[in-house]
């Protein structure tokens, strides 16, 4: 089963970019955010049509995730429990289905700046919320993947230039300590698994000649239960579609699971 994340920063701004590299990369599983769409309005029948399942969890404007799958999806969520008064569209798991079954939890994690302030407020207490589900997902003893934008650059290496974004929402020291305590109940961090070296990202902005200076960071992750971290077989980043006509900022990150 290969499953590939990637903010898609716009479905319908990007929908040619995102048809095409369906049908070139062909995923068993795509994990989308920053959809930026009503469920109404996404573009289900074009993606159908290339023989995925779709569920969305959409948000006019802003946010918004969804499942692309060729598999059957089950028991499809939506929202990242524990505050029922949150609004924002950040979360959609469902169980996918082939010769083995996997919960795949896809999340679009708040960015939170400015920091400090209410926006960095809101993306540590969502984080304590992802702590949570982390745990009983591990209770729970089944394959399972919390994958997606986490706005979070858990090292030095994994920044081209970590000095300026050192009092950064993506890379403060409480983001990267809540994203380790989740790491450390038992989850296993994909391409670090595979990759131990510096240099590797998934997102570079639009602006300052990011992309032509490799001026990068990696903020888009796959974290695997125990179970799903057996069936691992590789990980990587599809860097080269950042040069493709009418990119999103970020490209997508794959995982290949094999029973």
């Amino acid at each position: 089963m290969k499953i590939a994340t990637f903010n898609i920063n716009g479905v319908k701004a990007r929908i040619d970019t995102l048809t095409t590299w369906l049908r070139d990369s062909q995923p068993d599983v795509a994990i989308l955010q920053e959809i930026k769409s009503v469920d109404e309005g996404f573009p289900r029948a074009l993606i159908e049509d290339l023989g995925f399942n779709v569920v969305t969890h959409g948000q006019k404007g802003f946010n918004g995730v969804a499942l692309l799958s060729k598999l059957p999806l089950e028991d499809v969520t939506r929202g990242l429990p524990g505050d029922d008064s949150d609004e924002q569209a950040r979360w959609i798991e469902a169980s996918v289905v082939g010769d083995v079954a996997v919960r795949i939890c896809g999340l679009y994690l708040p960015n939170g700046n400015p920091a400090p302030g209410p926006k960095f407020d809101y993306k540590l207490a969502w984080m304590d919320r992802l702590l949570a589900r982390a745990r009983d997902l591990l209770a729970s003893e089944q394959p399972a993947i919390m994958a997606g934008d986490y706005n979070i650059i858990p090292q030095a290496m994994d920044a081209a230039r970590p000095e300026v974004w050192r009092d950064d929402a993506l890379f403060r020291l409480e983001s990267r300590a809540a994203y380790r305590r989740i790491l450390n109940l038992g989850f296993t961090e994909a391409f670090r698994a595979r990759e131990t070296g510096p240099g590797h990202y998934s997102f570079w902005d639009y602006q300052a000649g990011a992309w032509e200076k490799n001026n990068g960071i990696r903020i888009d992750h796959h974290l695997l239960t125990p179970q799903a971290a057996d069936l691992l077989a590789d990980c990587w980043i599809e860097r080269d579609l950042r040069a493709a006509d009418k990119p999103s900022d970020h490209v997508p990150v794959w995982v290949e699971l094999r029973p």
